[in-house]
């Protein structure tokens, strides 16, 4: 039998939720995964099951229209579709979108959208990304001019995950281009029958193959004072600052989920192919390899599950939760690459999953903040 990767988080209602996620993934995201991946995205259709399941924005409180949960809900459904690459369905940048709303919106902004995204009905996404910029939002140059009672957005962004299939958009933009960081705010757009605005090209990415990654396009956009989020000028690149641990301990948790997919997938290839008179799985330098592997998880489950628990308990500070993101996103590099060699010449057949894994990790130390940017937080906090 395989080694379990047990999580100190877990308990027997999670357990539970957990079998929830996996039936609702099996039974409704698997079958479409294909023809998603040769169309670019999951559709809307899957979102709005994924709501009526009970599965989007877990862990929004149910003042707000939420299920009530934390931090460990959200966790279960990225991991089961990490284990299994089915990257399609962004609902780590969905729920990220609704945590902006949640944690620096006003009342009236979290009714009005919160409610609509747990259902699925409005698909999430955020604009950061200019084609200009990358990391560096100080630089980025959109703009949102006074006009009258509200305010006229320009500009373009570039690689917006769930751009494609978004309902609702936050958009990162400068109020006032001389005051740098202060200078910039977000505003809520709503993309149906929205003048001015307008979805590029889906584009064409290494992997992450289903998942709908687009180009924006804001041209005389109009948006009132109540779409900006938060009712105030100025606050943008602070409420950016504040959830950056929600959203790297997510890529953290997702590469521990994908390596134990990894490590689970090989085990059963090696164990069942044959060379030179007996199983790959009988060669030492294999059992030797998925000793590492397995050693390797077991260590960074004990790290990622102590970040889980201080993110629920509110305590996970920006530089821990950095180191989260560095090392599971390197690490996860490591352990597909390893178990790639192992399956040999059919780890490079995209029919076969953990090829599929291969390409689609290669983005986790880029997005989110690159390791380089990772390491640049973490050494701040010596």
């Amino acid at each position: 039998m395989a080694l379990q990767f047990r999580r100190s988080w877990s308990d027997p209602d999670l357990d539970q939720y957990r079998d929830t996620v996996v039936r609702f993934i099996e039974e409704e995201m698997q079958p479409a995964d294909e023809a998603a991946r040769h169309r670019g995205h999951v559709g809307h259709e899957l979102w709005r099951k994924a709501g009526q399941t009970g599965l989007l924005c877990t862990d929004i409180p149910e003042q707000w229209g939420g299920a009530g949960g934390d931090f460990r809900h959200e966790a279960v459904f990225y991991e089961e579709m990490a284990r299994r690459s089915l990257t399609g369905m962004n609902a780590s940048v969905h729920t990220i979108v609704a945590h902006y709303l949640l944690n620096h919106g006003t009342d009236e902004q979290r009714q009005r959208y919160l409610p609509r995204m747990i259902s699925g009905e409005c698909v999430g996404a955020i604009a950061m990304t200019e084609p200009g910029t990358g990391s560096d939002l100080q630089g980025i140059r959109a703009r949102a001019e006074r006009k009258g009672d509200g305010y006229v957005i320009n500009g373009s962004k570039t690689f917006i995950s769930n751009g494609f299939l978004a309902g609702l958009v936050l958009v990162v933009v400068k109020t006032d281009p001389t005051q740098g960081a202060r200078g910039t705010s977000i505003f809520i757009v709503e993309t149906a029958d929205c003048p001015g605005y307008r979805v590029g090209r889906v584009l064409d990415k290494m992997g992450l193959k289903a998942q709908d990654t687009s180009e924006l396009f804001f041209d005389d956009v109009a948006v009132g004072p109540e779409q900006l989020l938060g009712g105030r000028e100025g606050q943008g690149f602070f409420q950016l600052m504040a959830d950056l641990p929600y959203e790297r301990l997510i890529i953290g948790v997702t590469a521990l989920a994908a390596m134990e997919g990894a490590y689970h997938a090989t085990l059963d290839y090696v164990r069942e192919r044959k060379a030179f008179g007996q199983t790959v799985a009988d060669f030492q330098n294999t059992r030797f390899k998925l000793a590492e592997i397995a050693t390797e998880i077991t260590v960074g489950r004990a790290f990622v599950d102590r970040c889980v628990e201080d993110l629920v308990a509110g305590r996970l500070d920006t530089a821990t939760a950095s180191m989260a993101k560095l090392w599971g996103s390197e690490a996860q590099g490591r352990v597909v690459d390893a178990c790639v060699q192992l399956f040999g010449g059919y780890g490079y057949m995209n029919e076969y999953l953990i090829a599929r894994m291969y390409t689609d990790a290669r983005i986790q130390r880029i997005y989110g903040g690159t390791s380089e940017i990772m390491k640049e937080v973490i050494s701040r906090a010596l």
